[in-house]
This record gives C-alpha cells, sequence and structure tokens, in this order.
C-alpha cells in the first residue's frame, strides 16, 4: 500500500488576508561539532530559530521544511573545516527560500554556550570557562538572487567596579588620614591603596556583521569584550588568584557607558579592514550590587560611523 496522499492545507487562502512578517520554529536544539586543523574540534549544542515571511494569500508556512532545513544543512556542512557558525546559517536560509517558494525573506539565529580555556592570574591553573557565541542571517530575494546579511556574535561575563563610589570613599578616607599625615605621605597612600566600591558582574556584547569573503572568529570578540571591562573573572580561582583581580579591577573603574566605549575602540583598531556598510551592535548590562535594576549601555552604527568618531577622538 502507498502513502496516502493528504490535502495540502496550508495552501489554502486566509479568511483574514494578513502579510505575516515571521513564521516558523523556535528552540530547535542540535549537537554541532566543528572540526578545525590541526586543532581541538569545538563542540556546541546550538539552539536554532528559522523563520519565513508569510504572504496575504497562503494561509500557513510548511512548517516542517524549517527544522528540515536546519538538520540537512548541518549534515551537509559538519565537515567543512572552515565552517563558521554565521555562514551555517547564511545556508539555512537559502535553504528556506528554496524550500518556502512563497516566501520573499527568510531569518536563522542561532545561540550556544561555548566553551574556552583560560589560566588563572597567578597560579595558572587552568579551568573550562563558559561563555555564549551567536549568529544571524537574514536573506531576501531580490528577482532570481538571494542577498543575505549575516553576523557573529558573543556575550561574555566579566566584573566592574563603579568609579563613582571609588572617589566618595576615596575622598572619606582623605579627609581621615589627613588628620594624622602630611600631605606628602598622604598623596603617597592615596597613589598606592586601592580603594573600595561596590562591584558589578557585567554582561558585554557584541554582534557585528560579517561582509562576503571576510571573516571574524567568535574567540576575537570574547577576548575583546574581556579587556573592556574592570577585570575578567574566571571559575577556578586560588587566594592569589582572588587577590589580584580585585586589585586589577579596583584600579581599573568602569562605568557601564565606560566598557562600551571601549569595545567600539577596539573593534575600529582590530577590524578596520571591513566595509563602512558593516553594522555592529555593541550592549554591556551591569548587575548592579547595592541597587535592585540593572545598569545598561549600547552602541548601534556601521563601521564607518564608528571610524568617523574614533578617528575625531584620536586627533583631539
Amino acid at each position: 500500500m502507498g502513502l496516502v496522499c493528504f490535502p495540502d492545507t496550508q495552501d489554502n487562502i486566509p479568511i483574514i488576508p494578513v502579510h505575516l512578517t515571521r513564521v516558523g520554529v523556535s528552540g530547535v536544539k542540535k549537537l554541532l561539532k566543528i572540526e578545525r586543523d590541526g586543532k581541538r574540534p569545538i563542540i556546541l549544542l546550538p539552539t536554532f530559530d528559522a523563520f519565513v515571511d508569510l504572504p496575504s494569500t497562503q494561509r500557513g508556512i510548511h512548517m516542517s521544511r524549517n527544522p528540515e532545513a536546519i538538520s540537512e544543512v548541518l549534515e551537509e556542512m559538519v565537515e567543512d573545516t572552515a565552517l563558521e557558525v554565521e555562514s551555517l546559517c547564511a545556508e539555512i536560509v537559502n535553504s528556506l527560500l528554496k524550500k518556502h517558494k512563497y516566501a520573499k525573506r527568510a531569518e536563522v539565529s542561532m545561540k550556544s554556550d561555548f566553551m574556552f580555556m583560560k589560566k588563572s592570574p597567578v597560579t595558572d591553573n587552568k579551568s573550562q570557562e563558559m561563555t555564549k557565541i551567536m549568529a544571524d542571517a537574514i536573506g531576501y530575494r531580490d528577482g532570481d538572487e538571494v542577498l543575505i546579511r549575516k553576523m557573529i556574535g558573543a556575550e561574555v561575563v566579566g566584573m566592574t567596579v563603579c568609579p563613582c563610589a571609588q572617589e566618595s570613599v576615596k575622598e572619606t578616607s582623605r579627609q581621615k588620614l589627613a588628620e594624622f599625615l602630611d600631605d606628602d605621605t598622604l598623596k603617597k597612600v592615596l597613589n598606592t591603596v586601592s580603594f573600595a566600591s561596590h562591584n558589578q558582574r557585567g554582561r558585554g556584547m557584541i554582534m557585528i556583521e560579517v561582509p562576503q569573503d571576510h571573516t571574524i572568529r567568535g574567540e576575537e570578540l570574547i577576548r575583546i569584550i574581556e579587556e573592556s571591562m574592570s577585570a575578567s573573572v574566571s571559575e577556578l580561582l586560588k587566594r592569589p588568584d582572588e587577590n589580584a583581580i580585585v586589585v586589577k579591577a579596583h584600579k581599573n573603574p568602569m562605568f557601564v557607558e565606560d566598557c562600551v566605549r571601549n569595545m567600539v575602540h577596539k573593534i575600529v583598531k582590530e577590524f578596520s579592514f571591513l566595509p563602512d556598510d558593516t553594522m555592529v551592535t555593541v550592549r554591556q548590562v551591569n548587575e548592579e550590587s547595592i541597587h535592585r535594576h540593572d545598569a545598561f549601555a549600547e552602541k548601534v552604527a556601521t563601521m564607518g560611523e564608528l571610524k568617523y568618531e574614533i578617528e575625531g577622538m584620536d586627533h583631539i
């Protein structure tokens, strides 16, 4: 007995003919192993969201084609040692637009935990550090062609120290020390001692467009984010490591705004080869320790706009 041909209800005309911007599946989990020449393979457990738009003349999309496209592309591309996750998303977008002839737009996003090895600052103890990497791809039909924009991103946890509170503590300490120290000794103490402040767990995020024929590794973004806060953090720290991180952080206090500006400056310095129309999003969220709210800062701009601002700053 052959397969039964069921009616294709999705192709019916909807009762309410309204175009829908995004229809598809979210939360599709997969195992992804990315080979690297001569290096340890990267193991990811990514979660995919995959959408297409739906014309007002069609009742529904063929939903099973979305997870099907994800599975097929993963099977085809995992042997590619030059594979980047944003290119993987772009290929899924291509597949979606082939499977959904009625769609003019497709979008795929991917998020995954990402493990990297790190040494503690003093004792050199190795630990597995977890962070997040993200990738997006959006494709549009342009006649017979498909135009795709893809992005790579990372989110990293670090530590920040509030400059404002530290200055307040430093001033009250200066007034007390001035009661029994001469001016020269007081200056030496103020320049030597690290003063207390309240701390935040910071979450830095960068999403950057990857133009055709360019490569940006998630590891590069992770390093930029870590270096843009008061201090990086680690899973495994002995007392000398803890001391080194706390001292470093308090010698390098940062507002949430400072972190975003630091990331922008490093992005322009390291990726100046990217075209001026490359889109960049930089975000910092600091989880406050003395407030119930969080502090937030963000910059969204093209690479050309960022270059203009940074180069102008360098001439001041």
